[in-house]
């Protein structure tokens, strides 16, 4: 029995064949922009640019906020994603005045695709899958590379340039500028972003998640402020093989996540959930990226409302998906809440509504979690409904 998300998407990944494209020991072309930080060898870290063996505008590959507006299919990203290669050097985090480093840095600050060309210590091959960061081609050990001039985006060229500036700052102020969540996620992963003798180069994994728990935390000390909104709000969206309700409940913040897997592998049926009260979450999330992910989208949206509430969050995976990385939950989840809203006036309605969406019965779930099982004992609904199914 899978007992851990973990150990689900190891499983799932495992099983999952995708086909990288082909390429020689030499490669010109031009990168999105794209970098990838690994974490295996940390405080060394695998560190480079990730190629496409095409000249001109390649910016699709690495532009997940542009995905789901253009509708594009899990085919269209595992095709972009499988045709990038992906060069490396093991580097100190703190090597910052590495010219090697100092490449990636020019290329996580672009405002757009630059030239490129790498040789590689051997022919690049395999690919990458995992359930936090978007896949990616073929690897190797890059020996030489080489980048056209660059143009760096200006906000990202300020923010550089403030060595005094906190990275948390720098991270909120770059969203209030409306760099999108990818380009300011690479710039603090390659240390260009934070006070002088703070940067270093951070993982790409951890790196999203600090960028999306420092946007939350942030959100959520303005959101406390805000008037409760005074209905039960439902949001919904899906694509890529998932569908998600979204809850607003008239409280304060109080947050819980649940993800279900249905018949991806064989019959499995799965569930997992975390959650966190007004009082915030100390411990990392058990269900990973994903819970911080979600948080700050809707938060986002809260704080642009001027509005306070709590959040449960519903999502079923079915047969076919494939594990793209977190963006795949934010930008999903930005999408359901520039949607219309259904109002109810209770907790009970909105979950026999959702009922109505899922596939899963909502007493599974009722079951499984924590802060909705709560919250509908002590509006004192009864239960009997969902245990029908």
């Amino acid at each position: 029995m899978i007992t851990s998300k973990n150990a689900y998407l190891a499983k799932l990944t495992e099983q999952i064949q995708m086909k990288s494209v082909k390429v020689g020991k030499n490669l010109e072309g031009s990168t999105p922009p794209s970098v990838f930080i690994g974490r295996w060898s940390y405080p060394k870290v695998y560190a480079g640019p990730m190629m496409v063996g095409e000249a001109g505008d390649t910016s699709i590959m690495d532009s997940p906020e542009s995905w789901i507006g253009q509708n594009k299919q899990q085919e269209d990203i595992i095709n972009y994603r499988m045709n990038l290669v992906r060069g490396k050097q093991l580097i100190k985090i703190d090597d910052l005045e590495n010219p090697f480093v100092e490449k990636l840095q020019d290329i996580s600050l672009a405002s757009t695709s630059i030239d490129s060309e790498a040789t590689f210590g051997k022919t690049p091959t395999g690919s990458m899958l995992s359930e936090d960061s978007m896949p990616h081609g073929p690897s190797a050990v890059i020996e030489k590379f080489d980048i056209d001039a660059v143009k760096w985006d200006r906000q990202l060229e300020k923010t550089f340039y403030d060595t005094d500036l906190k990275a948390s700052d720098a991270v909120v102020n770059l969203h209030n500028k409306e760099v999108p969540f990818s380009a300011m996620q690479k710039a603090f992963s390659v240390g260009a972003i934070g006070t002088k003798n703070k940067r270093k180069l951070v993982p790409t994994r951890w790196s999203i998640t600090a960028c999306d728990s420092t946007l939350a935390d942030q959100f959520l000390k303005e959101v406390r402020k805000f008037e409760r909104i005074d209905t039960y709000r439902v949001y919904e969206f899906g694509s890529l093989n998932n569908y998600y309700v979204i809850i607003l409940t008239p409280t304060e913040w109080q947050y819980e996540w649940y993800e279900a897997f249905i018949k991806i592998m064989g019959n499995e049926e799965l569930i997992y959930s975390d959650y966190e009260t007004n009082g915030g979450k100390k411990e990392y999330s058990i269900v990973g990226g994903c819970y911080y992910t979600a948080k700050m989208a809707v938060l986002d949206y809260l704080l642009k409302n001027k509005k306070q509430s709590g959040l449960l969050i519903l999502r079923e995976a079915y047969e076919g998906y494939v594990p793209l990385g977190v963006f795949n939950v934010r930008e999903n989840i930005k999408e359901a809440m520039q949607k219309p809203y259904k109002e109810f006036e209770t907790l009970n309605d909105c979950l026999k509504y959702a009922g109505t969406k899922l596939t899963i019965p909502i007493s599974k779930y009722v079951k499984q979690g924590t802060l909705m099982n709560e919250m509908l004992h002590t509006k004192q609904t009864t239960l009997d409904m969902y245990f029908k199914k």
